[in-house]
């Protein structure tokens, strides 16, 4: 679906969080909707077959009040700037959410990876590297893997930033291979983040995972996990598909299978013995949990009145748009927001930025530990907020960031970093 706006919902939602928070000051909301840099590049490489071509790539860097940008580059062919400049600002609110010292700030190429070899891919992001490699760095900019790129895409880019900078910096990028500076635990971050946050929402309401029916759009690393994760806390997965199909089963499908099918490089396309129904039926399968983790702009006001679950876990970016928010209100659908249910890979890709830093390794349980923690805090202030004030919670989850990333302009003000309101 289109993701044309994407920027311009941001702004939106920005402004009504402001009223919730009773922030006022036009100049401050104004700073916090406007990005701080905007890249573009081009990026060629040298074709298998001899050829030569050119993509168009991207680096936005959003904000900086609260510590260095922090953000994903992605590789898929609907990448624009508008989505890469909602995506950097999406970041800075999520990283303000869960309350970690990072800014926000995406990158993509307009390319359709599928298209390329390996080779190809290699060449492709060391090319991108070495166009934007002067405006990253461990204190400015750390980079992560998002929709098509990987722990390898990554340490293609910790290398390559090397070579450039002369310097070993594997804090540079996060979402690294283990053998080259990642962290434990980063693999599974996103969904065991949305699983912590999913498990307090459910309780709070006296339900439980166990015995729920799930549906999820999109089976890439976050989707596939969260089914792992739900499969093991005894829901049910009846409904699930990747960018080639939906399967479905009213009995459950075998997560197991699934995975272990797409990690071979299988698509659902090509599953037998299951039911198959376009790749977007997923959202409006009969359950008790949605799980969107594909792309942002899924769920519209065009077809949110067919959304059949109680429950929306947000996992991919930006899956439900402003107006559908509202239909899904009134129909008293429970929405976990993508900046708050999501936010965990973030969190992960910050303790492999620490440990990097300080040439630590920390265990997986540990990881765990503490990233339980600070979802299980955040979702807990964005619940007695959004209670205290009737709101949603994404619009009580932006009001927390905003009032965050306000206090950190104050500050500069204050230090003389920055002089505001001349």
């Amino acid at each position: 679906m289109s993701t044309d706006g994407a920027f311009d919902r941001f702004t939106r939602t920005v402004d009504a969080a402001a009223a919730i928070a009773g922030i006022k000051d036009a100049r401050l909301l104004e700073r916090i909707k406007t990005p701080e840099r905007i890249h573009e590049v081009s990026v060629p490489i040298a074709r298998d077959d001899g050829s030569h071509a050119i993509f168009t790539a991207y680096r936005v860097q959003h904000s900086s009040a609260r510590g260095p940008y922090k953000g994903g580059i992605r590789y898929h062919p609907n990448v624009s700037l508008d989505e890469v400049k909602a995506l950097a600002a999406w970041m800075s609110i999520k990283t303000a959410v869960v309350d970690i010292p990072l800014g926000g700030g995406k990158g993509g190429i307009t390319v359709d990876p599928k298209t390329l070899s390996r080779t190809e891919l290699e060449a492709l992001t060391r090319s991108y590297t070495e166009r934007i490699w002067r405006v990253i760095g461990p204190q400015v900019d750390v980079p992560a893997p998002d929709v098509n790129t990987n722990s390898q895409t990554m340490d293609w880019i910790a290398h390559e930033y090397g070579r450039q900078s002369r310097t070993i910096s594997p804090a540079v990028v996060t979402g690294k291979s283990l053998a080259h500076g990642g962290s434990a635990g980063r693999d599974t971050a996103t969904a065991q983040g949305g699983f912590e946050v999913l498990h307090d929402a459910l309780g709070a309401t006296g339900e439980s995972i166990d015995g729920a029916t799930v549906a999820i759009q999109g089976f890439g690393n976050a989707g596939a996990n969260a089914a792992i994760l739900l499969h093991r806390a005894g829901a049910r997965v009846v409904a699930a598909s990747d960018s080639t199909a939906a399967v479905f089963a009213a009995d459950g499908l075998p997560v197991g299978r699934l995975v272990e099918h797409k990690a071979k490089g299988g698509s659902f396309a090509d599953l037998a013995d299951y039911e198959k129904r376009p790749t977007e039926d997923p959202l409006f399968a009969e359950a008790d949990i949605l799980v969107p983790a594909a792309l942002e702009g899924q769920i519209t006001s065009a077809n949110a009145e067919r959304v059949r679950a109680r429950w929306i876990l947000e996992l991919a970016n930006g899956p439900t748009t402003p107006e559908a928010d509202a239909i899904l209100e009134r129909r008293r659908v429970n929405v976990l927001p993508d900046i708050l249910a999501n936010a965990g890979g973030v969190v992960v890709s910050y303790y492999e930025w620490l440990q990097n830093l300080h040439t630590e390794k920390w265990l997986r349980e540990e990881v765990e530990a503490r990233l339980a923690v600070t979802m299980r805090r955040a979702y807990e202030r964005v619940s007695e907020l959004a209670t205290f004030r009737r709101a949603s919670f994404r619009l009580a989850a932006y009001a927390i960031a905003i009032e965050r990333i306000v206090a950190a302009l104050r500050a500069e003000s204050s230090e003389g970093r920055i002089v505001l309101g001349r």
